[in-house]
């Protein structure tokens, strides 16, 4: 237990600095969303603040850095690479106006604060398997295999939508091909993934298995709270978006209907 609370106080602060900083930097720019570049950044801090702090087995130590590192600098560069140029992203501009008080503090609160704090409870089979002792066994070795198979989803998803995008025809039209016709949110879907697999590689030797909240929160996050749920209010009205729903598996991927696929 003294171990484990040396490398979550370790975590917490690594991510403390990195969310002010990126709060410092939304500020001065006039935008929030700069926090989603922050979000894969601040498991990285984390990964690299328990690899150092903790005293468990040092293969588990490397693997979960090496894959949370990998993670989360694809995420951040390709949300650098998203929100370059552009402005507030729509969720966070209609959360600060459903809110009160001093504009400033109620960001702080609502975006970066919240921000800061789901990451270190999502990041908890990282700071727990940090602490843990054993060899690698069969389970971490599936959870590798899951996260090898998260990440792929996830970047290939990414890689898609943004082809589509750069498509002057495609201007207007739902995105309805390749991962995009299986689930309406593969990104999300192979974010889930991810982290479950690093919740199995905590979950291989005890007390890991005590941290299975954090990826069913994340997975909450990924498809109600602030994912896919959220974003699908701000497209149901393209044209063509209702239709898509109606044929293409919400979340977890499932072969796409038939009915009215011509429509879409």
């Amino acid at each position: 237990m003294g171990d484990f609370l040396v490398v979550s106080a370790a975590s917490l602060a690594a991510i403390a600095v990195l969310i002010a900083v990126t709060a410092v930097a939304g500020f001065r720019v006039g935008r929030h969303n700069v926090v989603d570049v922050s979000w894969g950044l601040a498991f990285v801090s984390v990964a690299a603040a328990a690899a150092a702090a903790g005293s468990g087995e040092p293969a588990r130590r490397l693997v979960v850095l090496v894959l949370v590192t990998v993670w989360g600098v694809r995420l951040a560069w390709h949300m650098f690479i998203r929100t370059r140029g552009h402005g507030e992203d729509p969720r966070y501009t209609e959360m600060l106006q459903r809110g009160s008080g001093n504009p400033t503090w109620l960001a702080i609160r609502k975006i970066y604060l919240t921000q800061a704090l789901a990451a270190w409870f999502v990041s908890l089979p990282i700071q727990v398997a940090a602490v843990s002792d054993g060899p690698l066994g069969w389970i971490a070795f599936a959870g590798i295999l899951l996260w090898i198979m998260g990440l792929t989803f996830e970047a290939v998803g990414d890689y898609q939508l943004r082809k589509f995008k750069a498509d002057p025809a495609n201007r207007g039209k739902v995105m309805d091909r390749g991962l995009w016709s299986w689930t309406r949110h593969p990104n999300y879907f192979g974010d889930a993934c991810v982290w479950w697999g690093i919740f199995l590689i905590a979950a291989d030797v005890w007390p890991g298995v005590l941290t299975i909240l954090s990826p069913v929160l994340m997975t909450y996050f990924l498809a109600f709270a602030t994912g896919g749920k959220l974003l699908e209010k701000h497209m149901s009205e393209r044209p063509g978006y209702r239709d898509y729903q109606a044929r293409v598996s919400f979340f977890v991927p499932l072969p796409p209907k038939r009915k009215n696929r011509e429509r879409a």
